[in-house]
């Protein structure tokens, strides 16, 4: 069982910055992929949206909305996975959460609670 963390959301002004940070309860070196997703206001949690993933191997892939703005990275050492967000804009306001696909599960099994990003115009 993988519980998952994040930290790091609150409130910040167009063109602004966050770190979000997500630790696992169990070693993710080998964890196949981890990941960040966001729910925007209004959707449903089926609508969540991949914002960046990251592998086991260290490859990498984005949204094509935060390309460019954000950067998804990972410490096994200290079991956390972090996404750096940068030139944020209003539309990232969401919930983003954590989320991690170890083998043999999928997208979706295994959850943080969830941390607020709110962008403000």
């Amino acid at each position: 069982q993988v519980q998952l963390v994040e930290s790091g959301g609150g409130l910040v002004q167009t063109g602004g910055s966050l770190r979000l940070s997500c630790a696992a309860s169990v070693s993710i070196a080998n964890i196949n992929a981890m990941g960040w997703y966001r729910q925007a206001p209004g959707k449903q949690r089926e609508q969540r949206e991949l914002v960046a993933a990251i592998t086991s191997g260290g490859s990498t892939n984005y949204a094509d909305s935060v390309k460019g703005r954000f950067t998804i990275s990972r410490d096994n050492a200290k079991n956390t996975v972090y996404l750096q967000m940068n030139n944020l804009k209003p539309e990232d306001t969401a919930v983003y959460y954590c989320a991690a696909r170890p083998e043999g599960s999928l997208w979706g099994d295994y959850w943080g609670q969830g941390t607020q990003v709110t962008v403000s115009s």
